[in-house]
């Protein structure tokens, strides 16, 4: 549960303070950490001790002290001396040991607790039980983010990278569900309303800045807030689903809201033979990925400036005229007039559907 680094970092830190040398190893004499050479010559000792089932003991011109975790043996913490001045330097790493221990023991268990909630994994009464024991407010408004890296393993690194963004207030989460992204459960309840969501989206960024290394491959979804702990499920699903959408018809973002995935939310729900369906008897002579280059950007640009021939021709730099021959020849092959609203959002609607069916494809 805690990293070797850990323990060397802490038995260092000590070692520094109090200029004592010390030692950690498991119940089977293997050495986790060491400040000083040939701690692995105590193995025997360590083994006997065990054995013997003492809390701590004198032996060899060492002191050691067991570390119990719900009843078992899981450290042992050997300084060097014998004597009261090595008693006290020795019981003060036993503690910071054991304590470190409880907090890491006590981050996994959230960890696991807050994973089997966005997977949907606990019943209702399970939620309100475990949150009570793990002291996590149910009433408390969070999000669900997701960030997914062009890495497929989600090391330390990466997850402390996202803590730093999100800063230390002890309420939110970070973990990872699965290889392909982090998960962070932000709480906002400190937010005022009307400032929630900027407050979310501005964090969102930060985070992408936090990887700006990873050659621009770092998005970022997030959901709907939700008021109770036992919804987060829903905001995770949301966000999930802003991940994907959001490749397909926002894929020059890096930040993806729910919120603003608008019809795509919709399209992407759609099974495959309706949308050939669809395309296939809306355009019978041409469908709207057969256009070329030229046709496609004048068309964008005209939903761009919500139908506005004038502005689109300013745009696009071409007289009003060369604009209205663009249209009526996409008419002729289309039978669409995209000067038109209705036939306006059937085209414009057809060209998500296309974006969609090739993401598919994929």
């Amino acid at each position: 549960m805690i990293s070797n680094q850990i323990l060397q970092k802490t038995i260092d830190d000590l070692s520094e303070i109090i200029k004592t040398d010390y030692a950690v190893m498991d119940p089977d004499g293997e050495v986790l950490a060491t400040t000083f050479e040939g701690a692995d010559g105590f193995a025997e000792n360590v083994r006997t001790f065990i054995g013997e089932g003492a809390n701590d003991k004198t032996d060899e011109g060492i002191r050691m002290y067991r570390i119990m975790d719900e009843g078992q043996p899981e450290f042992v913490v050997i300084v060097s001396g014998a004597d009261e001045t090595a008693d006290m330097a020795g019981r003060i790493a036993a503690l910071q040991v054991e304590e470190l221990m409880i907090a890491y023991k006590e981050r996994f268990d959230k960890d696991n607790f807050v994973k089997n909630l966005l997977l949907d994994n606990l019943l209702l009464v399970d939620i309100y039980n475990r949150a009570k024991k793990l002291h996590l407010e149910i009433e408390e408004r969070r999000v669900v983010l997701i960030i997914e890296t062009n890495t497929t393993r989600k090391d330390g690194d990466e997850l402390d990278r996202v803590r730093n963004v999100i800063g230390g207030t002890g309420k939110d989460f970070v973990t990872a569900v699965d290889e392909g992204s982090i998960i962070v459960v932000k709480d906002v309840g400190m937010f005022d309303e009307d400032k929630v969501y900027p407050a979310i989206e501005k964090t969102a960024q930060a985070i992408v800045d936090a990887f700006s290394d990873k050659n621009d491959a770092v998005r970022v979804s997030y959901g709907t807030i939700v008021p109770e702990l036992r919804e987060v499920s829903r905001s995770y699903k949301e966000a999930m689903m802003a991940l994907d959408v959001g490749k397909i018809f926002f894929a020059e973002h890096h930040v993806i809201a729910y919120s603003v995935l608008g019809i795509g939310r919709l399209i992407y729900q759609l099974p495959i033979p309706l949308c050939k369906m669809f395309i296939k008897e809306i355009f019978e002579k041409q469908a709207p990925d057969e256009f070329d280059e030229e046709t496609l950007v004048t068309i964008n640009k005209f939903f761009e400036n919500s139908l506005n021939v004038s502005e689109t021709s300013r745009q696009l730099y071409i007289h009003r005229n060369t604009l209205v021959y663009r249209l009526d020849k996409i008419q002729k092959s289309t039978g669409l007039d995209l000067r038109v609203f209705e036939d306006a959002i059937t085209f414009k609607i057809a060209l998500m559907v296309v974006e969609y069916m090739k993401y598919m494809e994929i």
